[in-house]
């Protein structure tokens, strides 16, 4: 029997056997009825993205409230309109595989699980777009509303993955909430950390500790900027050199921190900073250097009153003036205070609504400190470093007026300055 002959019989037995016939109508027509249910699914799906994602969006712009602009920008209709097309299809297995009960149940199981995970995607658009919304608010910008969703979304999670294998496995939901509870320790041990940052960022939020944008730092963790975003598990802090810092949540409330938030909100930021006098450089003041502080015109009119205030008491208590130590004199470090003083109150960056003073601080080896101690109106830092600085470059420069000196440490000039003064001469 040739070849030719062979094919024939079985494709006569073939058409002979009406079992077989049955089994390929059968599954023509599921082929059929699975192409033409795509089809449709499929028209539906472009139909509901394009409303979606055209007429929604345009019909979003008209409107006055921006919350439908963020479900549009979430995502939140186009989500929602791949539900729509896996109900549909879902609906419609029985009717495609109605001659197959068994892969009915396990297309249905694959459909299900498939509907989970979409919901689950769908409620984060939602959230997302709600947070979006209430940042539109002054009150709620600077919250740390990101963290709440985080654990909405780790329950959602859990509680979607439970549903899962339940219809996975055909138990009842029951079941796997009781080993849940017994597994909860383990669970428990599992998201220490997620349960730690949550805990963190309500009591963040409720004492106000940090807020979006304040300016922190941390120098155990190397954070020094503004925070920019806080979640579950971190806070984020852009440092001035642009570098991330990443902290954990929860060391906000267990280790300290330093929150310039205070500066921000008031008046002005703070300038405290000293120079340096050389003590034997202060002296009473003659009667020639009286005259001469005179053409100082901050301090003219005070150097004037006090001494006429000296010569009174002087006169008065009938004290011998032969030696100058005797009865009361001004002095040219106490005249350069005055200076200082009358120096910040006339400048226009400094907010005299704010402590404004010049202390003189206690003798140290280097020398008297004298503290400016005033409040920038400027609270940027470069201009504040600006201001500050224009203020230092004044004082410098004015205090040999007072005949005072700043210390510093000798230089290697000077020490050989020094050296070659007191070198012996060479023998001849």
């Amino acid at each position: 029997m040739g070849k030719t002959e062979i094919a024939k019989y079985f494709y006569n037995l073939l058409i002979s056997n009406d079992y077989v016939g049955e089994t390929a109508a059968i599954y023509l027509n599921v082929l059929i009825n699975s192409v033409i249910l795509f089809i449709l699914g499929y028209i539906a799906f472009k139909i509901l993205r394009y409303i979606a994602e055209s007429l929604l969006h345009n019909l979003s712009k008209k409107t006055k409230t921006q919350f439908d602009d963020f479900l549009v920008k979430n995502k939140v209709f186009v989500y929602i309109s791949n539900l729509i097309v896996l109900f549909v299809l879902y609906e419609f297995i029985p009717v495609v595989l109605i001659d197959f009960p068994e892969s009915e149940i396990y297309l249905e199981k694959v459909f299900e699980v498939v509907i989970i995970f979409v919901v689950i995607w769908i409620l984060k658009s939602i959230f997302m777009t709600f947070k979006d919304y209430l940042r539109t608010f002054n009150s709620f910008k600077d919250k740390p509303i990101e963290s709440y969703i985080q654990v909405f979304m780790i329950v959602i999670w859990i509680v979607g993955i439970i549903i899962v294998f339940s219809i996975i496995t055909g138990k009842p939901l029951i079941k796997f909430l009781t080993a849940l509870g017994a597994f909860s320790a383990v669970l428990l041990l599992i998201f220490k950390d997620t349960i730690l940052g949550f805990v963190a960022s309500i009591q963040v939020t409720v004492n106000d500790t940090v807020r979006l944008g304040d300016w922190i730092t941390m120098e155990k963790y190397g954070a020094d900027g503004d925070v920019y975003e806080i979640n579950l598990a971190s806070v984020k802090v852009r440092n001035f050199d642009n570098t991330i810092t990443t902290i954990p949540t929860y060391y906000l409330i267990s280790d300290s921190f330093k929150n310039w938030r205070g500066m921000s909100i008031s008046g002005g930021r703070r300038i405290k900073r000293s120079i340096l006098i050389k003590a034997n450089s202060i002296k009473f003041l003659s009667e020639s250097d009286i005259e001469e502080f005179k053409k100082i015109k901050l301090i003219s009119k005070y150097i004037q009153n006090k001494q006429q205030e000296v010569n009174e008491y002087n006169l008065k208590h009938e004290v011998d003036k032969s030696v100058q130590i005797n009865g009361r004199n001004q002095t040219n470090f106490g005249a350069f205070r005055v200076y200082v003083d009358h120096y910040l109150d006339q400048h226009p960056d400094i907010n005299k609504d704010m402590m404004m003073m010049t202390r003189q601080l206690a003798p140290t080896a280097e020398g008297i400190p004298l503290e400016l101690y005033a409040f920038s109106k400027d609270k940027v830092w470069a201009n504040y470093e600006r201001v500050m600085a224009g203020i230092f470059d004044h004082l410098l420069a004015a205090i040999p007026y007072f005949e005072l000196e700043c210390f510093e440490y000798p230089s290697g000039k000077d020490l050989k300055s020094l050296s070659s003064t007191f070198e012996s001469p060479k023998d001849t």
